[in-house]
């Protein structure tokens, strides 16, 4: 089954809604390749290893959450090193490499946020912005209070993780707020809704005693961990509307 490269960009333009963000990476098409696609290979981040397996895996289109171009990356505009290793190998092989940022991060359906709350099985799961104008975060709760302890394991279980935490809030938690990959300065938003966990991708130096004063737990799974469902369940979603064969292809990293 082969499908437009266009067709699929299109689609997924207006699924993630992309015109609603502003965000520093580039959303959409990055690297243009061939016309016609028949394979994909989707990751949560552009590399050396994960074009390697598109070319292994004769795949026309890369996509990705953090792809090649954005407001930094390549910077200054060269294309050197690894950047000219990467986008050389893209191009020889004629593929086409896509990225969605922030639009995956806060797709109410099929986003890393949503789809971590939907993981965890919190109900009454709901959408709070974080000051990007959109509906970004989320909030979820348990039926009842569970120990804060055993909330970490099931966090490293469905994650396949060693979580870094910062045990600092209640022992017994019922209100957990999400926020996906570089998210850690957001925690003050996250204990203003009432959230006794803050799950976020990253930890900086200064949360960690901003985080024991203001008395919240937190809980970093690594900002990979965080931002894999998005991108499986873009694919899972490719794969159902196009029939076009996509596979996920796992890169690990720990941070």
């Amino acid at each position: 089954m082969s499908v437009k490269r266009d067709k699929i960009i299109q689609y997924l333009n207006e699924y993630l809604k992309v015109k609603d963000f502003e965000d520093g990476c580039v959303n959409g098409l990055q690297i243009e390749g061939n016309k016609i696609i028949s394979k994909i290979i989707t990751g949560v981040s552009l590399s050396q290893r994960l074009i390697s397996e598109a070319v292994k895996k004769k795949a026309n289109m890369i996509i990705v959450h953090h792809g090649f171009f954005s407001e930094t990356i390549p910077s200054p505009l060269q294309l050197k090193g690894i950047h000219r290793n990467r986008i050389k190998d893209i191009l020889f092989n004629d593929i086409n490499l896509i990225g969605y940022h922030l639009p995956l991060d806060a797709n109410s359906m099929i986003g890393n946020n949503i789809s971590l709350a939907k993981l965890f099985g919190f109900m009454k799961v709901k959408q709070f912005d974080i000051g990007f104008g959109i509906n970004f975060g989320v909030m979820g709760e348990f039926k009842k209070a569970v120990n804060f302890n055993d909330f970490i394991d099931l966090v490293n279980e469905k994650l396949k993780a060693k979580s870094y935490v910062l045990p600092f809030g209640k022992k017994m938690i019922r209100k957990v707020a999400i926020i996906s990959g570089g998210s850690s300065p957001y925690y003050n938003q996250a204990c203003e809704m009432g959230a006794d966990v803050f799950i976020t991708g990253d930890i900086r130096e200064n949360i960690v005693r901003e985080a024991e004063e203001i008395e919240i737990n937190i809980i970093n799974v690594g900002h990979y961990n965080t931002e894999k469902l998005g991108i499986q369940n873009l694919g899972k979603l490719i794969e159902k509307k196009f029939g076009v064969e996509v596979e996920f292809v796992d890169v690990p990293n720990e941070v």
